[in-house]
């Protein structure tokens, strides 16, 4: 099991997550942040911190959202797992669910 970020994050990226994760797999794409299935260690840090309520348990993910937890999944399938994110830095790229949607409200 893992924790997904879900479509409230799009065009959001407010990082506060990423500062709170002990093992650094939030990445950052273009218009979301993702969570690394692999390299969770589902602690919920990230959780309580999101001030827009985009992370969910992925048992508690709600069905509008349901697709974001295959989108947060293959986001890195080209990768596999890299180690963390702070290695990485911005990947400049979006699962094609995310980069389809339109420009979230901010």
């Amino acid at each position: 099991m893992t924790y997904v970020i879900a479509q409230p994050c799009v065009d959001v990226l407010d990082k506060a997550c990423i500062d709170e994760c002990p093992v650094d797999c939030i990445y950052e794409g273009d218009r979301m942040l993702y969570i690394h299935p692999d390299e969770c260690v589902d602690c919920g840090a990230c959780e309580p911190v999101c001030p827009v309520e985009a992370i969910y348990y992925e048992d508690d993910l709600p069905e509008q959202w349901s697709d974001f937890y295959k989108a947060n999944v293959e986001f890195f399938d080209d990768m596999g797992s890299p180690g963390g994110a702070s290695k990485v830095g911005k990947i400049d790229r979006d699962h094609p669910l995310v980069a389809k949607l339109p420009p979230q409200a901010e």
